[in-house]
């Protein structure tokens, strides 16, 4: 069986309440830090699932006062980046590589972003780069999704 890549690792290690749900988040955006410009706070991480939240604020404002649409991408890129960093192990590395989006209703709350990938992987078979598609839905808090991306990343053995 293959390690688990050392960012996983540290969020298993951190309590599974809030307090570690902030914690590992600000990491991520010391880590990674223009994602934190949408201020995301980490909801969830496992293998194949990734749960992401972000508040309405200024910083995310577009001209009309919604949330931005590129702010609202950032946030889908989050959510896969915790996803796969959750997903891929330490044999492999991976990189975005595309981002299809749909804009489907003005943002006028705060957001939610869950990234799943579109099918399972064999990380085992990988020899060659291969594209692995993450699926995300942004949802407003009534529930109504906003923002749809598919974000494909390419995978590689170390």
């Amino acid at each position: 069986m293959t390690s688990a890549s050392s960012t996983y690792a540290l969020r298993k290690k951190l309590p599974a309440n809030l307090v570690g749900d902030v914690l590992f988040s600000l990491g991520l955006v010391a880590k990674a830090p223009y994602f934190g410009t949408v201020l995301p706070l980490v909801r969830a991480m496992e293998p194949g699932y990734a749960k992401v939240t972000a508040p309405k604020w200024i910083g995310v404002h577009n001209h009309i006062g919604t949330f931005h649409a590129i702010a609202a991408c950032n946030l889908a890129e989050t959510a896969m980046g915790v996803l796969m960093e959750a997903t891929t192990p330490s044999t492999h590395r991976w990189i975005p590589k595309a981002m299809d989006t749909r804009y489907l209703a003005k943002a006028t709350t705060r957001l939610t972003a869950e990234a799943r990938l579109a099918e399972s992987v064999d990380f085992d078979a990988i020899t060659e780069g291969t594209d692995v598609v993450v699926s995300v839905s942004i949802t407003d808090t009534t529930g109504t999704e906003v923002v749809h991306c598919d974000i494909t990343t390419w995978v590689t053995r170390r």
